[in-house]
């Protein structure tokens, strides 16, 4: 059951997640001034890194939680409702990524799609927890879904330092990182760097709000499953008495067919 506290806190989340991105979009597309090589297609740059961020913000948090519920000493299945929530959002967030990549790509790169190492990797990283969540569907009590899940999302999450470095280590079409460089030194600066800065804040904000909407369903969604188990195995104890019932009443029928001896 969801706590008054909990529903008060998810709105004041929502409700700052919604001001940061309004004012992302007033300062992306109407403030900040066209880059003087790539024009107005710089505008993308307040959406496309932030929406990747979130995607490894995501896929970290499923990583910590998986790596919880594998440890003794702190397992629980509320980690692995929580690290199947974050992937979920991750992964929409991966497609995003891929969107808002490919409306870049175009006039940039004069296509939609190229294997670019970057690209590709990203792919993968997408299918990757793709995987993660068709394998939560296969049969299996709590425990078991909830450790092989945590495998799964391990082995996934080996891709994410992949494809940030993926531009480092390949020649590659796709820009070097802006700001998450080798040097740390951002290649962005003034009003436009500070409208980039709060893109990455309005969408992490934005991932709080949805992961803990996903979680509270995942957390109600556990607790049926949890009361029609209670359910089926209360039906499955009565069935030996029912059964019993059964035996001893035919058995007395049969007595009282059975013609008597003289």
């Amino acid at each position: 059951m969801e706590s008054k506290g909990y529903r008060w806190s998810r709105r004041a989340v929502g409700f700052v997640a919604l001001l940061l991105v309004a004012a992302t979009v007033v300062l992306g597309l109407w403030i900040t001034p066209p880059d003087v090589v790539q024009g107005q297609l710089v505008r993308l740059i307040y959406v496309h890194p932030p929406v990747a961020w979130v995607a490894y913000l995501a896929y970290g948090v499923t990583s910590i939680c998986s790596v919880l519920y594998l440890w003794k000493r702190t397992r629980n299945l509320k980690w692995d409702l929580l690290a199947a929530s974050s992937a979920e959002v991750g992964v929409i967030f991966t497609g995003l990524t891929l969107i808002t990549g490919s409306i870049w790509g175009r006039p940039a790169w004069g296509v939609w799609w190229t294997w670019d190492a970057r690209l590709t990797t990203t792919a993968l990283l997408f299918v990757l927890y793709l995987g993660y969540l068709a394998l939560r569907r296969v049969p299996a009590d709590n425990h078991q879904r909830a450790v092989r899940s945590a495998i799964a999302g391990l082995i996934a999450f080996i891709d994410v330092p992949i494809v940030h470095q993926s531009v480092v280590w390949w020649r590659t079409l796709h820009q070097s990182a802006t700001v998450l460089n080798a040097t740390l030194s951002p290649k962005i600066h003034g009003e436009m760097a500070m409208t980039l800065l709060l893109g990455f804040i309005a969408f992490t904000f934005v991932y709080v709000w949805m992961l803990m909407h996903r979680y509270q369903i995942a957390d109600m969604e556990q607790s049926v499953l949890d009361v029609e188990l209670e359910q089926l195995i209360e039906e499955r104890q009565r069935e030996p008495e029912t059964y019993s019932d059964q035996t001893v009443l035919t058995q007395d029928v049969d007595q009282i067919d059975q013609p008597s001896k003289v």
